[in-house]
């Protein structure tokens, strides 16, 4: 895979690499644009270190691929687009500590999410991606017609309401098999974090459909994992990923900053098709 401006070495044949040739603290030119847009499209989700970035510059940089969606959970006074992810011995839960995707009980799912952390435990706090291509295609044929055309709610009282039970959260239906708007693949789009039942199935059918796939997306044969360097980046693809971050640092801190990029337009229309 030829790129003009960067340099990437895949993790795993099926989802991630390193990105290097590219100071992410800068502003970005439309060639280191196109490339890190081809990087994503290639990898599903791209690492770099050694990127000391602040609140600020993270959103200029997530706002080079498109506008910067605000999460359910409330960010920063001064940038309300970027969220804190923080950790110590006071957490009883920690963002994404369970398989997901970000964000899926929105109408809209967003496009990405950027992660800068700048404080990290002295072991663990690695997060792990799974390749929703390689979870479909692993399906069997049979199986591959039986999901096809079903859709499921995804409902953010299930991530979200252990933080803050009182908070208003989105939910929103989408198909159990989406297919991705830039590569035109098809992915599994259900994930534990978010998504509550399938509609068109009896409520014990419909969990037992679910918790095959959720055990199927954990197959380490569609997986890397990330260990983290302090001013570690990850850029990923939502909506052909799910991730998980490890919490085996307690009670250690771990400590930055993310934000969420929107979707190309028209993409709610094409998941409620």
């Amino acid at each position: 895979m030829a790129y003009r401006t960067i340099t990437a070495d895949p993790l795993t044949p099926r989802i991630g690499a390193i990105i290097s040739g590219v100071d992410l603290t800068a502003p970005l030119n439309p060639e280191q644009i196109e490339d890190l847009h081809q990087a994503i499209a290639d990898h599903q989700v791209i690492f770099f270190h050694n990127q000391p970035l602040d609140p600020a510059s993270l959103k200029r940089l997530g706002q080079h691929f498109g506008n910067l969606q605000a999460h359910a959970l409330k960010g920063l006074p001064d940038h309300p687009e970027v969220r804190k992810l923080h950790a110590d011995e006071t957490s009883k839960h920690v963002a994404g500590e369970e398989w997901h995707s970000d964000m899926t009980c929105a109408k809209k799912p967003p496009m990405g999410s950027i992660l800068y952390l700048h404080t990290l435990p002295t072991m663990g706090g690695d997060t792990a991606f799974s390749s929703m291509y390689a979870a479909y295609d692993a399906l069997s044929d049979r199986m591959k017609a039986y999901l096809e055309g079903l859709t499921a709610v995804h409902d953010g009282r299930l991530a979200f309401g252990r933080f803050d039970p009182t908070g208003q959260y989105p939910i929103a239906t989408h198909p159990v098999i989406r297919v991705h708007p830039v590569t035109g693949k098809k992915v599994l789009f259900v994930n534990k974090g978010f998504t509550s039942h399938i509609n068109e199935l009896p409520p014990a059918e419909s969990q037992a459909v679910l918790d095959f796939l959720y055990r199927h997306v954990e197959n380490a044969y569609f997986q890397c994992r990330f260990k983290w360097e302090q001013h570690s980046v990850a850029f990923w693809d939502n909506r052909c990923t799910q991730h998980l971050a490890i919490w085996d640092y307690y009670p250690q801190v771990r400590s930055g900053f993310r934000v969420q990029i929107e979707d190309v337009p028209g993409q709610e229309e094409a998941l409620a098709a």
